[in-house]
C-alpha cells in the first residue's frame, strides 16, 4: 500500500529565478502518482508520493522571470496565496528579489508552522528569513548576495553558513545560489524516499550531484 501524499506548494512572485524551481521540481515531481510508477516500475508502491504540485502567486497573473521579467516562459499560478486555505505539506520558495509581494510573507507567516518540509533556494532563505522562520537555525543562500542578506536579517539570530551548498535545520532545506537547489533536492528525495530511488533519479536527470560541504562559491564571493 502506498503511503498519504505529500502536497507541494511552489511560490511564485515577479522576477523570480525560474531555475530555482523547476530544477528541484524534476526531482520531487519524479516522485508523483503519474510518474512514479513509470520510473520505479514494481517498487512504485513503496515510495512516497508528492503531489498535487499548486503553483501559487499573489495574483493570477502570469508570472515573468528574472530581473528583466524575459528570463523564461510566463508561469501561470493554479490559484492566489489567498485562496489557498488548506495545509501544504512541502514549501518551496525560489530566489529572487527578497521585496516580495506581501501575500507571499503573509502565506509563509500561516503555512510554515504546520508544514512537514520548507525548502528554499538562492535568495529564497533570504525572503523565508524576513518572515522570523529561521531565528535560531542554520541557513545558507546565493553567495553572490551573501553579505547583503546577512546585514538585513542581522536581527534574526540566524546561523549563515557561508560554506554549504545546502543546509538541513530540522525540517528547514535551505540552498545556494540557483543550481545549488538541484543537489539540495537530491539529498531531499534520498532523505525522503531513500538513495536508490535519488540515485535513479538523478541518474535520469544525467546530473552528477554534489556533496553539502562541496561549495566553491564562498571563496569565489570572499565568504571565507
Amino acid at each position: 500500500m502506498s503511503s498519504p501524499s505529500l502536497s507541494v506548494a511552489v511560490c511564485l512572485y515577479p522576477k523570480l529565478t525560474a531555475l530555482d524551481y523547476q530544477g528541484p521540481i524534476e526531482f520531487l515531481a519524479a516522485l508523483s502518482a503519474k510518474v512514479k510508477p513509470f520510473i520505479f516500475k514494481e517498487q512504485a508502491d513503496a515510495l512516497p508520493t508528492l503531489g498535487p504540485f499548486v503553483y501559487l502567486s499573489h495574483t493570477l497573473e502570469p508570472v515573468a522571470p528574472g530581473f528583466s521579467g524575459e528570463a523564461g516562459p510566463r508561469m501561470t499560478p493554479d490559484k492566489t496565496y489567498g485562496e489557498a486555505k488548506q495545509q501544504f505539506d512541502i514549501l518551496l520558495v525560489p530566489g529572487g528579489p527578497p521585496d516580495v509581494p506581501q501575500e507571499l510573507t503573509d502565506f509563509l507567516v500561516r503555512q510554515v508552522p504546520g508544514a512537514k518540509y520548507v525548502l528554499t533556494v538562492c535568495t529564497g532563505s533570504w525572503i523565508l528569513a524576513r518572515t522570523g522562520a529561521l531565528d535560531g537555525k542554520r541557513a545558507t543562500g546565493n553567495k553572490f548576495m551573501f553579505k547583503a542578506m546577512l546585514a538585513d536579517t542581522a536581527s534574526h539570530n540566524i546561523d549563515w553558513v557561508a560554506r554549504a551548498r545546502w543546509v538541513v535545520d530540522g525540517k528547514f532545506w535551505t540552498s545556494s545560489g540557483v543550481t545549488a537547489g538541484m543537489d539540495m533536492a537530491n539529498a531531499f528525495v534520498a532523505q525522503l524516499a531513500g538513495e536508490p530511488a535519488a540515485k535513479t533519479i538523478q541518474m535520469g536527470l544525467e546530473m552528477r550531484a554534489k556533496d553539502q560541504d562541496d561549495d566553491e562559491f564562498a571563496a569565489v564571493h570572499g565568504l571565507i
